[in-house]
């Protein structure tokens, strides 16, 4: 029985992943390189050391009531969305309430994970890690890895040519940036359009000369704010809006899809994306229109190669006098410490069972935390796999044989994409997911039952956001506040904004609650077909990448 757990990384997976390990009464221990918690959402200023860390100015793109821990909800005078020292201020209170720093070893480098002689029987791991020069051996009965995938900077530099043997100004990865300062009166080219190239792109556009964004794949460009004002995650992911992506045809699924995209603006008009491609990516953004209808930030296809000063582009169009090159394109994950037969069972999280297990591995003693891209958080998808792999840790739980966790990863792998503009495609549906991985667990909801025993809470939980306290309700971990902060959490949201009283007769929540009476018929007829017809590797796109 698995005992001792190695855990390898302080940040949100490995904090969630300390709190189930304390949870199922196992014995864990989290290494962590830097002095401190938070992984990449500790900012700090400088970029010594090849830590990753978030820039100065970054606000998340999830709200706080779609991110937080299922049982831990963010304080209610926090805004939905968070700078980033707000929400390393969250997960200190939350280290705290769970008591999870004396279990850390800080400035702790994990240098090499093995398996041990007897692995196939033990399942156990040689753990060498270093402490001030001081090297010292561990044996563990589990290993979670929980320093997720922005680990090594992507710079594909191969894919410019001239870059390096003919450019005369600066180039460096968005790793690297921290403020707009250094940029300021420069003409700058930002290579990618991921929520990072977006965002430093139009940060960059209230100092530097000009700002080109070079893209080469369809973008649309979401608002954290919905058209009423609320969180748009909080109002997308819904299990409602879910239900419907499944239930409706896949053609009409796509042209609804669209028709939300064009809402705000027409994405053709600037440049961004068209209609008519399906592969596509999404980015939060609330200034990037209007940068581009201000000239402000000038939009640019692929770039062809590199000049002295020059960038030339794939449409034929050349850019003078450029002085930085900025590549926000990426990071790919990387785990240097595993042993090299463990790391050749998994090229990238597809092969992993569930993104999560080595299906390969003679034990099931190794975890991989946080690998996985969502569309919505993936902080709450690192804390249900926490969940998840401390249960079968502890022995409760039961992975199925080999064979059929290999038949399950080569049914849901598709092809290789070779094109990084295809990445989108890889995100899986954040509901889908969290909702596949908690019945593994044995946590998932049902609206069925809830609709026969509570139908208040039923209906906010099938109509309202999909948020984690859902995970709660039900099976061991279940928490006796989940239903508490449910009917809550759009007071929570609101809280902060009403710092100066309107007199206003309603606030919404009245018609609210008679739009859930009026569709309970609705809601009755949804939950027998999801009992009845759910698919459980249906995956569908279930609102934008937050």
């Amino acid at each position: 029985m698995v005992r001792r757990v190695a855990i390898i990384g302080a940040g949100v997976g490995g904090l969630a992943s300390l709190k189930c390990c304390l949870d199922e009464g196992l014995e864990p221990i989290c290494f962590e390189r830097s002095e401190d918690i938070g992984g990449l959402w500790r900012y700090t200023d400088s970029t010594d050391g090849g830590r990753v860390s978030v820039y100065r100015s970054i606000i998340t793109n999830t709200s706080k009531e779609m991110s937080c821990f299922s049982d831990f909800p963010c304080p209610e005078d926090f805004p939905s969305f968070l700078p980033h020292h707000l929400l390393l201020e969250y997960f200190r209170m939350y280290a705290r309430h769970f008591d999870l720093l004396r279990h850390i070893r800080f400035k702790t480098t994990v240098l090499s994970v093995r398996k041990r002689p007897d692995f196939d029987t033990s399942g156990q791991w040689d753990v060498v890690t270093e402490t001030d020069g001081i090297q010292e051996s561990h044996v563990f009965d589990a290993v979670m890895v929980c320093i997720g995938h922005y680990q090594k900077p992507n710079l594909p530099l191969v894919s410019f040519p001239g870059i390096e043997t003919r450019f005369k100004g600066q180039y460096l990865h968005s790793q690297e940036y921290r403020d707009a300062e250094a940029f300021r009166g420069k003409r700058v080219l930002v290579v990618g359009i991921g929520n990072t190239g977006g965002d430093l792109s139009v940060e960059l556009s209230r100092v530097a000369a000009k700002v080109f964004l070079s893209i080469r794949t369809n973008t649309w460009v979401f608002s954290r704010v919905s058209n009423h004002g609320f969180p748009t995650d909080m109002v997308n992911n819904t299990r409602f809006n879910h239900f419907l992506d499944w239930l409706l045809p896949p053609a009409l699924t796509k042209w609804i899809k669209f028709r939300k995209f064009n809402s705000w603006f027409n994405h053709a008009n600037y440049g961004l994306a068209s209609t008519k491609s399906s592969n596509f990516k999404i980015i939060i953004n609330e200034e990037l229109p209007f940068c581009l209808l201000s000239g402000t930030i000038v939009l640019k296809p692929n770039v062809k190669e590199f000049t002295e000063s020059s960038a030339l582009f794939e449409d034929g169009t050349t850019e003078e006098n450029i002085d930085v090159v900025l590549f926000a394109t990426g990071y790919v994950f990387s785990f240097p410490f595993l042993e090299e037969s463990v790391r050749s069972l998994f090229d990238d999280n597809r092969s992993l069972y569930k993104r999560v297990f080595p299906p390969q591995l003679e034990k099931p003693t190794l975890a991989i935390i946080g690998l996985v891209q969502l569309t919505g958080s993936v902080m709450v998808g690192a804390e249900m796999q926490a969940r998840w792999v401390t249960g079968i840790f502890a022995g409760w739980n039961k992975l199925p044989p080999a064979s059929k966790m290999m038949a399950d990863v080569l049914k849901k792998k598709p092809p290789v994409q070779r094109n990084p503009s295809k990445r989108e495609n890889l995100k899986l549906s954040f509901i889908s997911y969290i909702d596949e991985i908690a019945s593994c667990a044995g946590v998932k909801p049902s609206v069925l039952r809830l609709l026969l025993t509570d139908p208040r809470l039923a209906l906010a939980i099938f109509f309202g956001p999909c948020t984690p306290y859902q995970y709660r309700l039900v099976g061991r971990g279940k928490w006796s506040g989940a239903r508490e902060a449910i009917l809550t959490q759009w007071q929570r949201t609101l809280k902060p904004l009403r710092t100066r009283v309107v007199d206003d007769s309603s606030d919404g929540s009245d018609g609210w609650h008679w739009m859930c009476l009026l569709a309970l018929p609705a809601a009755l007829v949804a939950g027998f077909l999801l009992s009845k017809y759910s698919r459980p590797s249906w995956s569908p796109w279930a609102g934008p990448q937050l």
